[in-house]
Parts: C-alpha cells; structure tokens; sequence
C-alpha cells in the first residue's frame, strides 16, 4: 500500500464510543505526508482505571477537548477516501462507528485494513506475539509511546508500508 491513513483510537472505559484520543498518520506515495492527533471529549463521559492504566488520559485531561464531530471536521478532509489501517483494526472501526452513531452522523462506510493480521500472515509464528510494539520492531520502528493515539499510529503506518 502507497497511499492510505493509519489511525489509533483510545477510549476513556469499555464503550466503544468513548475515543478520548485520535492519531492519524497519512501515507501518500509511500512517504507519511501528514498527521494528526486531538484529545477528545468522551461519550459516555466517565473513565475506567484500566483504560486510564493503558494509556495514561485522565478526565481532567479532556475536560475542554472538543467532542468528536468537532476532531472528525479536521480529520476528515485529511483522509479523503483513503482506504483505513489500523493494528487490530476490528476494534478502530468499532470504535468509529459507535462514536458516528452516537452523535448522529452518516458513517460514510471507510475501507479499513488491519496490520494485525497482515502481521499473522506475514509473519507467522516467527514472532512472539504479534502486538503492536513487536511487528513494528520486526518492521524496523521503535515504538517509544506505546499506547499514546498519534505513535501507535505512526507505527501502524511503518508496518503497512513494510508488509501490505
């Protein structure tokens, strides 16, 4: 893949629609051309420990970020109709969809590839894991920020390029 955008949500508790951040890394020609990261306002407003434990973003971080239809304004224009790519994107793509329908906006039914299972297939059992720091160390990426939206992006970008 040349030309696509690599995207990483977080979520503030165990709704889908709860994206409290967003990384958008875009790939043109082969060569990451933009990105993008935002806090969110979550929806359902509430976050659990474990998520907080995960990622780090607690409630007082996203007091004053805006709520997702102000963040996807920006984003969408970025990505056009570039295909999706996410690391396990089942969980990318829910999470998008649940926040659309929460806020009452037409999903306009994004391509969405996931670097998961390019990394199961391409990589076989050579791994030990297929978790997203490991394949992005087998494609050549450090993965310093583990867990923070716009570096697991960026990772998932590196993998894309390398393997799909």
């Amino acid at each position: 893949m040349r030309d696509f955008a690599a995207i990483d949500f977080e979520t503030a508790n165990e709704c889908p629609s709860s994206v409290c951040s967003v990384g958008v890394i875009v790939v043109r020609d082969g060569i990451i051309a933009d990105s993008f990261y935002s806090l969110i306002h979550p929806e359902p407003e509430y976050y659990q420990w474990f998520c907080q434990r995960v990622h780090g973003i607690r409630e007082e971080d996203t007091w004053d970020a805006p709520v997702f239809p102000y963040v996807w304004e920006k984003v969408s224009p970025m990505i056009g109709d570039l295909p999706l790519v996410a690391h396990n994107a089942r969980f990318d793509e829910s999470c998008l969809k649940a926040v659309f329908k929460v806020y009452q906006m037409d999903y306009p039914d994004y391509q969405f590839f996931d670097t998961l299972a390019a990394s199961r297939s391409h990589f076989g059992l050579s791994l030990p894991n297929h978790q997203l720091q490991t394949v992005a160390a087998a494609c050549g990426f450090n993965l310093i920020r583990h867990h923070h939206a716009l570096a697991d992006a960026e990772a998932c970008a590196h993998i894309a390029m390398k393997i799909l």
